[in-house]
């Protein structure tokens, strides 16, 4: 493991070593970002037909990520404390995933309501079932996709050395606001056709 400890030197905390490990990974992080841009931009006339779903965009890819950097940070403080086991019957690992996924209900449900609110001022209104079936259906999904990432980048990083303070939470973030907006578009589509 990177992570300095009695016989590691301090050399994996020293700039250079930083730099050499995330710059190809936030170059690579940065353009599939872009792809998010594009799956937006083709489903243009769904969301300009609902205006109210571009309310959930933002908060949808940003609370993903944000579930996901939550669990990386926990799962890293626990390897770094020799207390993380990959074993599916690790119930601590287990504790935090029904957590993540409690947050995600609870949060998701909260947005559903926010976005028919800020829908009702700002655009034409949704149904309130289809916006809360879309938010909360797309959250969890995300959190998901967003637990697997940060058990997987947690891993990974793990058994090549990295240390995974530096890497989990930017693979997550990144990859749960491109992974964000399709779920997002898709589940929209589902539920709006």
């Amino acid at each position: 493991m990177a992570a300095a400890g009695p016989e590691e030197p301090l050399d994996t905390w020293a700039i250079r070593s930083i730099v050499t490990t995330m710059f190809p990974i936030l170059l690579v992080l940065s353009l599939l970002e872009m792809g998010s841009g594009y799956v937006l931009e083709a489903l243009e006339k769904t969301y300009l037909s609902n205006p109210t779903l571009l309310v959930l965009v933002p908060v949808m890819i940003g609370m993903g990520g944000n579930l996901g950097a939550i669990l990386s940070s926990r799962l890293s403080t626990r390897l770094h404390l020799g207390l993380l086991e990959f074993d599916p019957r690790d119930e601590v690992l287990w504790t935090n995933v029904l957590a993540i996924m409690g947050l995600a209900a609870t949060i998701f449900s909260a947005l559903g309501v926010a976005a028919w609110i800020v829908g009702r001022v700002i655009a034409e209104p949704m149904a309130l079932a289809d916006l809360m079936l879309i938010s909360t259906v797309s959250g969890l999904l995300l959190a998901v996709i967003a637990i697997v990432l940060s058990i997987g980048a947690t891993y990974i990083s793990y058994t090549q050395g990295l240390d995974p303070d530096d890497t989990t939470i930017p693979v997550v973030t990144n990859v749960c606001d491109i992974l964000g907006v399709i779920v997002l578009s898709g589940v929209a589509i589902v539920v709006l056709n």
